[in-house]
């Protein structure tokens, strides 16, 4: 493991949103949901696709606070457009887990 500067750290944004719209995405490699995700005012709704269904239904994720990076460039994934990152752990099976608050914070908050 290498170090990083504080300044690098930083450099990532980090922020909390809403699953306002969630649904599977059958035309991926492995399976995943498509998730549409509100950040709030200042970033406002961003989509991503993740491989989370071990754990998650589509119908489940509606209105589950989620912490993802909103600041790295968007990438195609299959014929979809990921804008944000979610982030998640991996379960003992090696299944992601998603990160969340565990409680109701502002939408849009940035991760310190």
């Amino acid at each position: 493991m290498s170090n990083i500067d504080f300044d690098d750290f930083l450099k990532v944004d980090i922020r909390v949103g809403r699953v306002t719209r969630a649904e599977p995405y059958p035309e991926a490699r492995k399976p995943a949901i498509k998730m549409w995700i509100d950040f709030g005012g200042e970033i406002g709704e961003r989509k991503t696709s993740a491989q989370v269904t071990a754990h998650y239904a589509p119908e489940t994720l509606i209105g589950k606070q989620v912490v993802a990076v909103v600041n790295f460039p968007p990438r195609q994934i299959g014929k979809f457009m990921s804008e944000v990152l979610v982030l998640g752990l991996p379960d003992k099976d090696g299944e992601v887990v998603l990160l969340a608050p565990d409680s109701d914070v502002p939408d849009g908050g940035r991760m310190h």
